[in-house]
């Protein structure tokens, strides 16, 4: 049974850094794309970063390139997302998703992914 478990959520002041983690388990994150996804309240879940499975690839969403970046540690089997030079716009609840099984067109879809986390909150502000 895979679980993916979010920490590192909190209350920041715009311009601050957070890392947020994910620990995979129930199966080798190697196998799996490990992405970050965001809601903010009445929006819809907005994708964030990708780590493509097997390999170093990393995608971003435009709107955090440059001061987001994914990263894992197999070893560990966590997934990290740090967060810098943070914007109140970046308030929101936040996820971590895997799938083994993701095509490449899929990965800003939340659809495509058969397991999450439970979310952790960010929250920007001054």
């Amino acid at each position: 049974q895979v679980q993916l478990v979010e920490s590192g959520g909190g209350l920041v002041q715009p311009g601050h850094s957070l890392r947020l983690s994910c620990v995979f388990s129930g199966d080798s994150s190697s196998r799996a794309t490990m992405t970050w996804f965001r809601q903010a309240p009445g929006k819809e879940r907005q994708f964030v970063a990708a780590l493509w499975r097997g390999t170093t690839g990393t995608y971003y969403a435009d709107s955090v390139k440059g001061r987001f970046t994914i990263s894992k540690d197999t070893a560990k089997n966590t997934a990290y997302l740090q967060m810098n030079s943070l914007q109140p716009e970046d308030t929101a609840l936040y996820y971590c998703a895997a799938s083994r099984t993701l095509i490449f067109s899929s990965m800003t879809n939340p659809s495509a992914y058969a397991f999450w986390g439970q979310g952790t909150q960010v929250t920007v502000s001054s």
